[in-house]
């Protein structure tokens, strides 16, 4: 057994979003300016009326009406610009973070290394996605308290000058409205963590039941898995409601709360117009500045639900950004070598399984349980930490933990049962990336019975192929994905059930090609075929028959067809 995999610091959403702030401070602090300057010009539009009517229209002052019409003008000029350069600067720092978020989930997602996460593929691309965006909202956050700040600021400094009872009651009021809409942040941010994880999951289910349709069709289980699917978004939109019914009473009580404190000033003002202790002018601010205090208090208000739902995205990417890896480093020893041996192993249902295969053999595994060849390809495959099953894989006599991780990874290749094609055309899938000329492919495409898939559309190698190959059918998806598996030339391939929807000659021809293609001539190719099918058992250089975890019998294909009734029942049947 190797070394236990390292052991990533402990990341938290906090931790995240203190990151991004970090990595968006230079465009957040100028977007930041910019918005607390629009909001300290809109404060000032009440008071420049105020002053206007004070000292233009009651003087009867036709050039301090001109001049303070211009200086109106001006300001609304200033609010416009810095309001429009503010919010540009901020949108293009969200966009920015966002993005960057989405490059760093999808690398530790594609890690060589893997990530260990109990979330699905739907969850993880929830995760990618809508919480990478939501949780870069916390730039926005923060400008935008800033602003609120500021204009709150400026209208209590305004009230205090015209008279000070009033602009007390927005110093003392507003810190106390605050400080209460705080202590309920807490439970939004937690009920905003249960609806997105309950959305992932659906979301993730979603994408499970699309990609997996057609099996669905197949055995019938069309009306299960949509029962499934409708109890699990139910749950989702009882957590959805929940989350709006409280969003709805802190929007509700905190809207209400602004607005009696806005008409308590707008009245008081009015009180003192009367006993003559605020001018006409005064009076007309105090209106102005008590109907656009709303605003900044309303927006104040709102910010800790935005942020309870930033927060609860924030620590789903921590679950993904600070889950540790699957595997070790890994050595940086390279190995030559193309002989395989698997000793001792317990994992899922395998129990003491033990198997060898020689350099250049073409060995098949008949597992009389589906789960024993699941669990032997996995484990073969390298992408299992060898902390998590008991026994040894190794490879010329090295183990994984021994071997440098690219150089395992070249010289073994386990191609899955379940495994999916990418959007591009034929020709990039197959190659997956490698440079290959045509007359390679074209040799790759035979020894994979593929040929008939370029041949039947005009584009030939250039044909399209949408996501997952949803535009080809499923045995022209297998044979696709074989050849993939094929042009690698890994000097170690493990099959698992490669032809289980291609007809009986197709098989033959399969069978045959693969042979040809990897062990013809003087080539040390190793190929383990995890298989029941007697077309590909038939060109094998050896058989064992794997059952209860174990190998039970080896042989030829012929002499196992003729001697052993197991084996005679799971093949010839």
């Amino acid at each position: 057994m190797a070394a236990s995999t390292t052991t990533t610091p402990p990341l938290t959403g906090t931790a995240i979003l203190r990151r991004s702030v970090r990595r968006q401070r230079t465009r957040m602090i100028i977007s930041t300016v910019f918005l607390c300057l629009h909001q300290f010009c809109e404060t000032m539009v009440p008071v420049a009326i105020g002053l206007i009517v004070g000292r233009a229209i009651d003087t009867g002052d036709g050039t301090a009406m001109i001049i303070s019409l211009l200086a109106l003008a001006g300001l609304f000029v200033v609010l416009s610009y810095a309001f429009r350069f503010g919010a540009r600067i901020i949108v293009v720092a969200i966009e920015r973070e966002a993005h960057m978020m989405r490059v760093e989930i999808a690398g530790r997602v594609l890690h060589p290394r893997g990530v260990r996460t109990d979330l699905v593929s739907g969850e993880l691309l929830s995760v990618s996605t809508s919480d990478a965006e939501k949780t870069s909202w916390i730039l926005d956050v923060i400008a935008r308290t800033a602003a609120a700040i500021t204009a709150t600021l400026v209208s209590a400094v305004a009230l205090l000058i015209i008279d000070i009872p009033l602009g007390l009651a927005v110093v003392i009021a507003t810190p106390v409205i605050m400080f209460g809409l705080q202590r309920a942040a807490p439970l939004l941010t937690k009920a905003a963590k249960a609806q997105q994880a309950e959305i992932a999951r659906v979301s993730g289910m979603a994408t499970d039941l699309v990609g997996g349709v057609r099996p669905l069709r197949g055995i019938g289980a069309e009306d299960a898995a949509s029962a499934r699917f409708f109890a699990s978004s139910r749950t989702a939109l009882s957590a959805t409601m929940k989350m709006a019914k409280a969003n709805s009473i802190y929007l509700g009580f905190s809207t209400t709360v602004s607005a009696l404190l806005s008409v308590g000033i707008a009245g008081a003002a009015g009180l003192f117009a009367l006993q003559g202790r605020i001018s006409v002018g005064e009076l007309i601010t105090v209106v102005g500045l008590s109907q656009f205090i709303i605003e900044p208090l309303t927006t104040m208000s709102r910010l800790p639900g935005v942020a309870a739902v930033v927060r609860g995205s924030a620590d789903r990417l921590a679950l993904v950004l600070g889950a540790d890896h699957v595997l070790a480093e890994g050595g940086s020893v390279a190995t030559p070598a193309t002989d395989i041996a698997a000793t001792g192993i317990a994992y899922r249902s395998l129990d003491g399984f033990d198997l060898t295969a020689a350099p250049g053999e073409l060995l098949g595994v008949v597992a009389l349980r589906p789960q024993d060849g699941e669990a032997l390809a996995a484990v073969m495959s390298g992408q299992i930490c060898e902390d998590d099953y008991l026994g040894t894989v190794t490879i010329g006599g090295l183990g994984f933990g021994e071997l440098g991780l690219a150089d395992a990874r070249r010289t073994v290749l386990v191609e899955p049962h379940n495994t999916d094609l990418f959007a591009g055309t034929v020709r990039t899938n197959v190659s997956a990336g490698r440079a290959r000329e045509d007359h390679e492919l074209d040799r790759i495409l035979a020894a994979s019975a593929a040929t008939d898939v370029v041949a039947m559309h005009e584009r030939g190698l250039d044909h399209a192929v949408t996501d997952r190959g949803a535009s080809l059918s499923g045995g022209q998806r297998q044979r696709v994905a074989l050849a993939r598996a094929l042009s690698v030339s890994a000097p170690v391939l493990v099959l698992h059930d490669p032809t289980t929807a291609v007809d009986a000659v197709t098989e033959h021809s399969i069978a045959a090609g693969i042979k040809e293609l990897r062990h013809c001539g003087d080539r040390a190719q190793t190929t383990i075929l995890i298989t029941t099918s007697p077309a590909l058992l038939a060109v094998t250089d050896r058989v064992v028959l794997v059952d209860d975890g174990r190998v039970v019998a080896e042989g030829t294909h012929h002499h196992l067809a003729t001697a052993d009734e197991r084996y005679k029942g799971a093949v010839l049947r």
